[in-house]
């Protein structure tokens, strides 16, 4: 039986140790929060954990800013960490960005079955008084990892283009509400103010409750309805950088909804001067 996609700080607790249980620090963070994910993995993480570098893990040679990885980028990474085919996988994060769910997508896109994000994350765990660990944990020997198979929609430049004219697919920006409408200048240079027109704004925080985990599968409805998303055409996800908008696909899974990530996002629509740019709030385009 396949693994749920997400589990809860009880589960996990009750299964460190397992032998095919290989538990992975997806934490990233925004440049002004200052912070340094592999440090505080190593002063603070959960039994087991490995770093899992989110990231660099990336496709530099790719135009798309922070571009998601190839394959074979992927496959090399989960080998230097170790992580073998018959591997359980959970995903966690320290993150207020909910980063776990970029990588949630990145499994998914290259085929991994057994694999989970951790509800709530190591905020959740941490107050909860869970055990925890120090030091980096390199114990692993490297594997011989090759993934198959996949799942999981990316929308380019190109097609978001052609999406202006023909209103096939709902654009859903999960940035807050003060990003979405322009007010003030964007934290990376020479990137504009605003958003993609006639997409509708949906913050990512909008689908997690207080304590960080998911909303229930019912109140997901309900926010997403509230929001004018009533998946009467398909779903386009952006945000600032790919990350964020992960969070709003992995909530759209919960419910049964899939959906398709803008992989560039505002890093990218933003930074090029010759596309249109609209600001204030929403402007409304129908369900």
């Amino acid at each position: 039986m396949l693994m749920q996609s997400l589990v809860s700080t009880n589960w996990l607790e009750n299964h460190l140790g397992s032998p095919d249980l290989v538990i992975l620090d997806a934490s990233l963070h925004l440049p002004m929060a200052a912070r340094d994910p592999r440090q505080e993995y190593a002063e603070t993480r959960i039994p087991g954990a490995r770093f899992l570098n989110l990231r660099s893990l990336t496709n530099r040679y790719s135009d798309v800013p922070a571009a998601l990885p190839t394959r074979a980028q992927f496959d090399a990474r989960m080998g230097a960490l170790g992580v073998s085919p018959a591997s359980r996988i959970i995903i966690y994060d320290n993150s207020d960005l909910r980063t776990a769910a970029r990588a949630w997508f990145i499994f998914r896109l290259f085929g991994v079955k057994e694999f989970a994000i951790l509800d709530g994350g190591l905020q959740k765990w941490l107050a909860e008084s869970r055990p925890i660990a120090s030091g980096l944990d390199e114990s692993s020997p490297p594997s011989a990892f090759s993934s198959s198979g996949g799942t999981g929609s990316i929308s380019y430049k190109q097609d978001m283009l052609a999406n202006l004219a023909t209103q096939e697919n709902k654009v859903v920006d999960a940035r807050d509400a003060r990003r979405f409408r322009g007010d003030g200048a964007d934290f990376r240079p020479d990137v504009a103010s605003g958003h993609i027109p006639k997409s509708s704004n949906l913050p990512y925080d909008a689908v997690l409750a207080a304590d960080g985990t998911f909303l229930p599968s019912d109140q997901l409805r309900s926010v997403f309805a509230e929001a004018g998303i009533a998946f009467e055409r398909p779903v386009i996800t952006t945000c600032g950088g790919g990350v964020t908008a992960c969070v709003l696909l992995f909530a759209m899974d919960l419910i049964g909804q899939d959906g398709t990530l803008y992989d560039g996002s505002w890093s990218e629509w933003g930074a090029d001067p010759t596309l249109a740019v609209e600001t204030g709030p929403a402007s409304g385009d129908g369900a």
